[in-house]
């Protein structure tokens, strides 16, 4: 099993890794040397004696596949292995993946993306709500067929995204600098704007800077230097609440962590931050339970939620309605700005489709949305405008009509630079 979160040691090498849990006395020399065969049968391309913190995450992701290899295995289950890739990464795995069908082993690939799934594939199995639908020929099916059957019900993720009007500035971040717990530089000096009307799309690899930059928005983080203003009011250095009432709405990276109290029940959490407003509120202690409850109710319908009931835990939801509860909370508060993490991350095909609609839909009625996925067909499927970032500096901003997803990988990986491209034309 190739796990969608890595499950390595940072400080071990990757042969340390690879080797670990094994029994009996280890030579690491001769591991590292049947680690280098393993990689040249099958094209990889890692250093045996390199740091896991040093590789990139498509090197950790080749540990963890060499891990399984060095074991032996002839089965091979990955979860969402391009989750985190670029396109240029993308297409190397899958000649890997071929490499290793060639010699034999069997290979299941949990995932999304359709397209990644016809280009990879035999045979595609469907589950739809815990139960197995069938299984087809991946020659003889294609994205909306797959759809269809994941679903039960024709649907399409074509979204129709009118140019935006009103072009106003919402947010704007300028030089901002943030710094992480451990004293390490996360972002330099970034900035760009935000407008009303528009979707601006952050393209980025994993962990390079692109959630510290949403938690300093937020208020999650606080500034070494640089200015955010939010709707003309300056909010570097407000309080997640305080910057929440200057007209800031926010789905959160990690829902468990910070976008749901799970020991609270499903009714709690869709009201958490509108529980002192007068509609819900009498006299500043009292709940009025019956217009809340007709309110989360609501909520509760429209999201197609399911689960907990309304009185149930949240903890104990499933982590897509967990995403669900979330999302309709923060869709459902008339606000100007909304920041927006990985939001179909773990829910299905259905639930992105209504999604991303929703988000469209704040954007047409005037919103200015930040969206950062992990999933570059959502960045590309939603925005108007597209930023690059590596090592937390942007490297790049595009309209999202004007540049490929094969092309903006390599930005992504630091490897261009638009600035410098338009500086070394003007000069030449």
């Amino acid at each position: 099993m190739i796990h969608q979160h890595f499950k390595l040691v940072d400080v071990f090498t990757a042969t340390e890794n690879i080797v670990l849990g094994l029994e009996g006395k280890l030579n690491l020399a001769d591991a590292s040397k049947k680690v280098r065969e393993i990689c040249e049968k099958y094209g990889f391309d890692i250093d045996p004696n390199q740091k896991i913190y040093d590789m990139s995450v498509s090197q950790k992701q080749t540990v963890e596949i060499v891990k399984v290899l060095y074991r032996g295995a002839d089965i091979l289950i990955l979860d969402e292995p391009t989750a985190v890739l670029t396109p240029q990464e993308t297409d190397k795995l899958f000649q890997i993946m071929r490499n290793m069908k060639a010699d034999g082993k069997s290979l299941i690939i949990i995932t999304h993306k359709l397209h990644e799934v016809l280009e990879v594939s035999d045979r595609v199995a469907v589950l739809r709500k815990g139960e197995y639908i069938g299984d087809v020929m991946t020659k003889d099916a294609d994205q909306q067929s797959l759809t269809d059957m994941m679903v039960g019900r024709s649907v399409t993720l074509n979204i129709d995204r009118p140019d935006p009007i009103n072009v106003t500035p919402r947010v704007v971040v300028d030089g901002l600098t943030v710094y992480d717990e451990l004293g390490v530089k996360r972002l330099s000096d970034v900035s760009f704007t935000i407008n009303a009307g528009e979707v601006l799309g952050i393209a980025a690899i994993e962990g390079n800077g692109q959630s510290e930059l949403l938690e300093a928005i937020t208020g999650m983080r606080p500034a070494i230097s640089g200015k955010i203003t939010v709707r003309g009011q300056d909010s570097t250095g407000l309080s997640p609440g305080q910057i929440r009432a200057l007209g800031l709405a926010h789905v959160p990276e990690d829902r468990l962590a910070t976008g749901v109290d799970p020991l609270a029940d499903v009714s709690d959490n869709l009201l958490a931050g509108r529980q002192r407003d007068k509609e819900f509120n009498a006299l500043g202690f009292h709940l009025r339970r019956s217009t809340i409850e007709r309110y989360v109710s609501g909520i509760y319908e429209k999201f197609d939620i399911r689960g907990a009931g309304l009185h149930g835990k949240v903890g104990s939801m499933s982590g897509g309605n967990m995403q669900k509860v979330v999302v309709a909370r923060e869709f459902s508060h008339d606000t100007p700005v909304l920041v927006i993490s990985n939001p179909s991350r773990g829910i299905d095909i259905g639930a992105i489709e209504f999604i991303h609609t929703a988000i469209i839909d704040k954007r047409n009625e005037g919103c200015a949305v930040l969206l950062s996925s992990a999933d570059l067909d959502e960045i590309f499927r939603l925005s108007d405008r597209i930023i690059t970032m590596y090592e937390g500096e942007i490297t790049g901003e595009f309209r999202a009509d004007e540049i490929t997803k094969e092309e903006i990988g390599y930005y992504m990986t630091g490897s261009r630079r638009k600035e410098a491209e338009e500086a070394h034309e003007t000069t030449h």
